[in-house]
């Protein structure tokens, strides 16, 4: 196979994120074109004499506005953190990236601070989905998402607390990839949760997806082997997370579990009541992002919270009068809770379900109304803020729909990362030749 060259690629991204008609402006809060230009004619001289570095050497990459960039305040998607101390390390992830050869060309917009699922940023804007400018990207890694299916890189690389990277994937007709949270490494990358931050990659397909996440998880890459769908098992926790599904994402899902069934899948129902229980206990005290994030942010906080979001801080707020025993009480609710899940869905490939209930909304009302806002958030992060308080593994595919991009969730138990992505690819090619 021919390799189009690295650098004619990377032009061809710079093009379309200086289009004035486009989103770039948005999608990105930092641009690295002349050190991505050497980056890329290194690459190609590498493959002129047969020494590429890997499967990502000269692949066009973006990275969240959280990672750490030696010499550059990390920003977050804020403006409180513009004149912070630049740090003299990149974040592991970075450095990773880099050794293996990819291309990074800038910085992508975050929901401040990475704090909901919706993707508006009052300070950078909101970088507009690409399957209809009107409605929300998803969020917290809303440009990673545009940027993507933008064209305006080959891979993404996003963070997923309670699904930001899921959510921006599903919206946006992505594939996107959350880690089981201790097989990468957030060196690094600002916090918002220090219990549920993990690191994934949005791409176009699940290979890209499995050998970007296999680079930053220090391990080789490897295309994942896609399983049959005849000897898959996928388990459906019918119940609350399949309530308040609107039309788009109920037809969408309908079809695509048929086409499971019809190709050999197994599906068994599975009660997930029990689980989702011990996690009302725990959200019943507080929620541990928000309890987290009210110390990591503490001084901007006090100081400049009228230059923050007023739906982020409003948010954190929530969590900052949380008593050390009732934090550490709800970490050991936490580990319980996430140890019986371990065990539970050990027993089966993956859980199948809506990666969000619902298409994406259209910005106006949310920009307009904090209850709707509030509403639509919470709904957008019902379904994927689970397996994150559960530690697992778990990847939104995109499904065929009719009208918007309607997501797919896979859920693997805590560190089946390898065998999830290979059940994932063999669904994939599934709905692609269906």
């Amino acid at each position: 196979m021919i390799r189009t060259p690295a650098r004619a690629r990377l032009d061809h991204c710079l093009e379309r994120i200086a289009d004035a008609s486009g989103e770039g402006a948005r999608a990105f809060t930092r641009l690295y074109p002349e050190e991505a230009r050497i980056a890329a004619a290194a690459s190609d001289a590498r493959a002129k004499f047969g020494r590429l570095l890997g499967p990502l050497d000269g692949r066009i990459v973006s990275i969240k506005d959280l990672f750490d960039v030696a010499g550059e305040p990390t920003t977050a998607g804020s403006v409180v953190y513009r004149e912070a101390p630049a740090p003299e390390r990149e974040a592991e992830i970075v450095r990773r990236l880099r050794a293996a050869g990819a291309v990074i060309v800038g910085k992508t917009n975050m929901t401040e601070f990475a704090f909901s699922g919706i993707g508006l940023n009052p300070h950078y804007g909101t970088p507009l989905n690409p399957r209809d400018r009107s409605r929300i990207p998803g969020g917290s890694s809303s440009g990673a998402a545009v940027a993507t299916a933008d064209g305006f890189c080959e891979i993404a690389i996003g963070t997923d607390t309670g699904g930001s990277v899921r959510i921006p994937a599903a919206f946006c007709r992505l594939v996107g990839f959350k880690p089981t949270q201790f097989r990468v490494p957030r060196d690094g990358a600002m916090a918002l949760s220090t219990t549920l931050d993990s690191i994934g990659p949005l791409a176009v397909s699940v290979a890209d997806a499995a050998l970007t996440d296999a680079v930053m998880a220090g391990e080789t890459p490897r295309p994942p082997v896609a399983r049959q769908p005849a000897t898959l098992s996928l388990a459906m926790p019918l119940g609350r997370l399949f309530e308040k599904l609107d039309a788009d994402v109920t037809a969408a899902f309908e079809n695509a579990v048929k086409a499971l069934l019809d190709a050999g899948v197994r599906i068994i129902d599975y009660d997930l009541e029990p689980l989702l229980a011990r996690l009302d206990a725990i959200n019943a005290i507080a929620s541990i992002s928000a309890v987290e994030a009210a110390c990591i942010h503490a001084d901007v906080l006090r100081d400049r919270a009228d230059d923050i979001d007023r739906r982020v801080v409003a948010r954190i707020r929530g969590g900052s009068n949380i008593a050390a025993p009732l934090y550490v009480q709800m970490l050991q609710m936490r580990r319980a809770v996430a140890d019986l899940a371990r065990a539970e869905f050990d027993g089966f490939d993956a859980l199948v379900l809506p990666t969000v209930p619902t298409v994406a909304p259209a910005v106006a009302p949310l920009e307009a109304s904090d209850a709707a806002f509030s509403a639509a958030n919470m709904l957008t992060l019902r379904n994927t803020t689970i397996f994150n308080m559960l530690d697992c593994c778990a990847i939104s595919l995109p499904i065929p729909s009719d009208g918007l991009p309607v997501g797919l969730m896979l859920v693997g138990a805590h560190g089946t990362d390898r065998r999830l992505l290979d059940v994932a690819a063999g669904i994939e090619a599934l709905f692609q030749t269906g």
